[in-house]
């Protein structure tokens, strides 16, 4: 990083700190404009929206277990797939679960460094790229990572997550 820019913020920190520690070779990125949506990002970064590996947080209807859906920005989470190779209903997950399992706040969740275990699926879609970019911890902060080092990060199952 030069030494010239500022700091990461300390959310950003970590999500840096746990590539780092699994040996991955990717920089957390600071945008000049917030990304809290996929397109928002694809835009940010001239990339398709395809490319974006959005991180979505549901909640297991019967057990509670919090549940991370990471997709290709331009593909839609069929919820009944999650709930069928989960082997549970699932549902929205609202602000405060969210931060409770990731650490991270909605618009900013990233695929890796939450604060407690989450069943996890990554979409088989993502494959279709060599890179994809994820968030970094913050609406204004993402990385590159290549689908196969996404998917052993998350440990996730590899998952045809669309309708």
């Amino acid at each position: 990083m030069d030494d010239a820019r500022k700091p990461l913020p300390p959310s950003a920190q970590r999500v840096q700190a746990a590539l780092d520690a699994a040996g991955v070779d990717a920089r957390v990125r600071e945008l000049e404009v917030a990304a809290r949506t996929s397109q928002q990002a694809a835009d940010a970064l001239g990339i398709a929206v395809g490319q974006i590996a959005k991180s979505l947080i549901f909640r297991a209807e019967a057990s509670g277990r919090a549940v991370l859906v990471i997709a290709a920005g331009d593909r839609r989470v069929d919820e009944a797939k999650i709930a069928a190779a989960l082997g549970e209903p699932i549902g929205r997950a609202d602000p405060v679960f969210v931060r409770e399992y990731s650490s991270f706040a909605i618009g900013g969740v990233a695929p890796l460094a939450h604060a407690k275990p989450m069943v996890t699926f990554v979409d088989a879609s993502l494959r279709r790229f060599g890179t994809v970019w994820a968030a970094g911890g913050t609406p204004h902060c993402v990385f590159p990572i290549t689908p196969d080092v996404l998917l052993r990060l998350s440990g996730g199952t590899e998952l045809d997550v669309a309708p």
